[in-house]
């Protein structure tokens, strides 16, 4: 039997912001040039962002918190907390999250319970704790204590791949593995006013959420529910680009760097990219990018959505996922993919995916699924 992508749940917060909202309160920071405010409107305004979600729930303008820390509702004025303040709160809030999806994600995998659990693949870049995320689900979920557990820190926005690909590895040395993988990202703790577009358009973009995925080879499950196939996955750095998408530690939070230029260097290079992952697979030889019939791409801002789309000669619809999480929720950095597989599972149909996500580096991680809709494989 293949290593199978049985189940994808999520969790987000319950603080909402409104990327409208979100772009008045940043364009009437002190401090901003007239360059400044534009490039906030522009920013805010062309991310085809409607909602996305914060652990922090005094970023809201009827928060009326009496004691802000991150931002001042009664003046409008956005704080600058200490790194140390921001990573306490990652501590406090990213733990809730990690449970939230690994449960729903357990609790939705007929046939299996937490005693099933072998291994523990957790993911984020936004925060540093220890006795950290993988520990608090083996005690908050009960699972074994003998668990063996793995965390992916600060690799940034591809980093549900590298989990995943463990998984498969995992699940290929033992059948009877069962993997929980689950990515978490408070990308809104790091948010600051600025008038440096790179920092101008991370605000504009990022957001935090939660996606757990159960991985397993067992062959004595229950079938039925739809499911991916892992097949394939492969690594590649581009050329250039290391300059141009950058995480670095500050001392008032983490600084990104999401330069303007990399949706060129995506144009330039993701033809490149996809190569190795299709000439993995013969049936795939000589076939036109369009003919795979699902695309789950990293939302990393709309600009790299629309180079992908025209580049490759995708369809709107083949992008739809990708948009709609975009829309929806924001970058949730190393969680976004995995909510666009989800939405994809969720969609029905069945056939093959390629899915893909960039990172500092400029790093560019594919993955080669095949989609079995409900009641095709048992």
């Amino acid at each position: 039997m293949p290593v199978m992508l049985r189940t994808i749940e999520t969790a987000v917060p319950s603080t909402i912001l409104h990327q409208d909202q979100a772009r008045d309160v940043f364009a009437a920071q002190p401090g901003l040039t007239r360059l400044g405010q534009r490039l906030v409107a522009t920013s805010f305004d062309s991310a085809a962002i409607r909602t996305r979600y914060t652990a922090v729930d005094e970023m809201t303008l009827d928060s009326g918190s009496e004691d802000p820390v991150f931002f001042d509702s009664a003046s409008g004025l956005l704080l600058s907390p200490s790194t140390k303040v921001r990573n306490a709160l990652f501590a406090r809030e990213a733990g809730a999250l990690f449970v939230e999806a690994g449960r729903k994600a357990l609790d939705a995998t007929e046939g299996l319970g937490p005693e099933d659990v072998t291994h523990v693949v957790t993911v984020s870049c936004t925060g540093f704790y220890n006795p950290g995320p993988d520990y608090q689900l083996v005690r908050a979920l009960g699972l074994a204590p003998s668990v063996q557990r793995y965390h992916l820190g600060f690799m940034g926005c591809y980093a549900a791949f590298p989990a995943l690909r463990a998984a498969k590895l995992f699940c290929e040395a033992d059948p009877d593995a069962v993997v929980l993988v689950v990515c978490a990202e408070l990308c809104s703790l790091h948010v600051r006013t600025s008038n440096n577009p790179d920092t101008i358009m991370g605000s504009a973009l990022f957001a935090d959420g939660a996606a757990a995925a159960i991985v397993t080879a067992r062959e004595d499950l229950p079938g039925g529910a739809a499911a991916f196939s892992l097949d394939h996955f492969e690594t590649v750095l581009t050329p250039v680009g290391e300059d141009s998408m950058a995480w670095n530690i500050g001392d008032e939070g983490f600084e990104m760097v999401l330069g303007t230029y990399v949706p060129h260097i995506i144009d330039d290079h993701i033809v490149g990219a996809l190569g190795p992952l299709l000439a993995r697979d013969a049936s795939l030889g000589g076939i036109e990018f369009k003919d795979i019939p699902h695309w789950g791409i990293h939302p990393g801002g709309r600009a790299i959505l629309d180079r992908v789309e025209k580049r490759l000669g995708l369809s709107e619809a083949q992008l739809e996922p990708a948009r709609r999480v975009l829309r929806d929720y924001g970058n949730m950095s190393s969680a976004t993919v995995l909510f666009v597989l989800k939405d994809i599972l969720d969609g029905g149909g069945e056939g093959r995916v390629c899915s893909m996500a960039f990172g500092p580096g400029l790093t560019v991680e594919t993955s080669l699924m095949t989609l079995l809709p409900a009641h095709a494989w048992a």
